[in-house]
């Protein structure tokens, strides 16, 4: 062997590669996030092309800004037990069941209580057709809701997967990362549109 060929001597470390199901999922991730600029900048156009005073329009209902506060709170705090249940996967601690279990429920009841305000702004008016304020509701609203009720699917998938001992890393951690995507849009998407 010669003194310039040190590539036997050299420590072996192993070397960290992502999950195929995550690198996936943030590839979806990215693509979501762009819908959602899209979404945000045809709405900011809008709201400051009319004339101050007149958004939103006077004539149309107000959103309910400290119900959905609530709500949000709801979802941030999915956020956490996420992490929680994340932690104690890593760990093999049987607790990610119930964090996984109390991140499906709060998710479960963030959609549910934006169901029951959709059907109480349709009844004071605010439509589709209304209003460019109501059209802009239901459409960027619509879509996190459509976002949420995706993952919360896939968290409910992985529910019994973890129960039996099958829940992979690739597949939580590509859940995980769709569910934390939900979780941080929304504070932003609730600032604009309902402030």
């Amino acid at each position: 062997m010669s003194g310039l060929d040190t590539t036997l001597d050299a420590p072996v470390h192993p070397r960290r590669t992502a999950e195929n199901g995550v690198v996936g999922m943030a590839l979806v991730v990215f693509v979501e996030v762009m819908l959602f600029a899209g979404l945000i900048s045809a709405y900011l156009v809008v709201e400051n092309s009319v004339m101050p005073g007149l958004w939103p329009p006077p004539d149309q209902p107000r959103l309910p800004v400290a119900r959905t506060l609530v709500n949000t709170l709801a979802l941030l705090a999915s956020g956490v037990t996420m992490f929680l249940a994340d932690r104690a996967h890593r760990r093999g601690d049987r607790a990610v069941g119930r964090w996984l279990l109390a991140t499906i429920l709060l998710g479960a009841a963030f959609v549910l209580a934006q169901g029951v305000e959709w059907v109480a702004l349709l009844r004071q008016g605010l439509t589709l057709t209304s209003s460019q304020l109501g059209a802009f509701f239901y459409l960027i609203v619509g879509a996190h809701a459509v976002h949420a009720i995706a993952a919360i699917g896939g968290l409910a998938a992985c529910w019994p997967a973890q129960r039996a001992g099958r829940l992979t890393r690739s597949r939580f951690g590509a859940t995980q990362l769709f569910w934390f995507f939900v979780v941080l849009v929304w504070p932003l998407l609730y600032w604009l549109v309902y402030l």
